[in-house]
């Protein structure tokens, strides 16, 4: 994972590297209405949710073509 900060000289909107892959991957996500909110105890329940989601996903995609 890499941290990509703003730079002090840049004034309004200015695009960061990766930023849409990381907002069109959370979109994909969130189309599971289970994910919009955090109804899980532990870290490890969300996390497989968020597997499960992303096999939905792959799945989804595969049958398509």
């Amino acid at each position: 994972m890499e941290v990509v900060k703003r730079t002090d000289g840049g004034q309004g909107f200015t695009v960061l590297p990766k930023r849409g892959i990381v907002e069109r991957t959370f979109a994909w996500l969130i189309q599971n209405r289970r994910l919009i909110k955090d109804y899980e105890y532990t870290p490890y329940s969300s996390e497989a949710w968020i597997d499960v989601a992303s096999i939905y996903l792959m799945v989804r995609r595969l049958a398509e073509s």
